[in-house]
């Protein structure tokens, strides 16, 4: 486990984390607990063997965030520091109109978030805590192929900038910018006969969880937090330079589909034939 400064110390710190039984969730609790705070967690489904507390709840259901954040809140004594972790992806194409996938990763993406935070404000007003939202790469670097998790994930960051200009007085917000981590999140896009090689690289858990540790316990909060170099160099680009990273994301996709890298995977009929010029 990283050994944290004082300024990075979460013991005793209360702390509610969403998506708890998966990868970045349970690791994150782990580590927190291992590190003295008070750890509860919430997820739709929890495997019952996670080194902390975790409570099952459906983002998706307003009465079930209500109730799961109200015996969290009521276990812990309060609220110092809310991860919103819990999301979802798979493939939804831009071109194709939206469907139940895009409506499934909208809701657990940006309306979970919103629903776990809104049912945990006044905790946090109270405690003067933070509010952590792991967010993605693609909220401000869109990959081609999966709409639905970067516009999701775009939200989700603006949902964060609302939220911090309405309580900044009293609550820090930040936005994690992770860009892939191995976990089964992946499993639906790879299904779909597509995957990142080429348009992506997989990151180092570790690194995922000190950039939450950052975020959530730093003396002064951190509006933006990326996990790795070459992340904090995406961003840059991404927010100062969109056209060049425009250019890099198209040609490394159209060398994929002209190297035959996605034949076959029905999200991409379209970029395919595109490529070959047959549409």
């Amino acid at each position: 486990m990283t050994v944290l400064n004082r300024r990075q110390d979460p013991r005793g710190r209360r702390v509610l984390i969403t998506g708890a039984s998966g990868t970045i969730g349970r690791a994150l609790g782990e580590r927190l607990t291992a590190a003295g705070a008070h750890v509860h967690g919430l997820d739709l489904r929890p495997t019952g063997d996670e080194p902390f507390p975790v409570l099952r709840c459906d983002v998706t259901d307003d009465d079930s965030v209500r109730r799961a954040v109200a015996r969290a809140l009521k276990a812990l004594g309060g609220l110092d520091v809310l991860v919103n972790n819990a999301g979802t992806g798979g493939p939804a194409p831009a071109e194709y109109a939206p469907g139940a996938e895009v409506r499934r990763q909208l809701e657990i993406n940006l309306l979970g978030t919103w629903r776990t935070t809104a049912a945990c404000v006044d905790a946090l007003v109270a405690a003067r805590g933070r509010v952590v939202m792991v967010a993605s790469r693609m909220a401000v670097l869109q990959l081609p192929l999966a709409a639905a998790y970067g516009a999701s994930k775009r939200a989700m960051v603006a949902y964060a900038d609302a939220l911090r200009l309405e309580l900044g007085t009293h609550v820090g917000v930040s936005c994690v910018y992770p860009s892939a981590v191995r976990s089964p999140i992946h499993d639906s896009t790879r299904a779909a006969g597509l995957s990142l090689e080429g348009m992506s690289v997989y990151e180092p858990l570790e690194g995922v969880l000190d950039a939450i540790g950052r975020a959530a316990f730093s003396t002064r909060p951190h509006r933006d937090v990326t996990t790795t170099r070459k992340g904090a160099v995406e961003f840059f680009l991404a927010r100062h330079l969109p056209a060049l990273t425009d250019r890099i994301v198209a040609r490394a996709l159209n060398a994929r589909a002209a190297a035959g890298a996605l034949d076959g995977a029905e999200p991409a009929a379209g970029v395919v034939a595109r490529n070959r010029g047959t549409k």
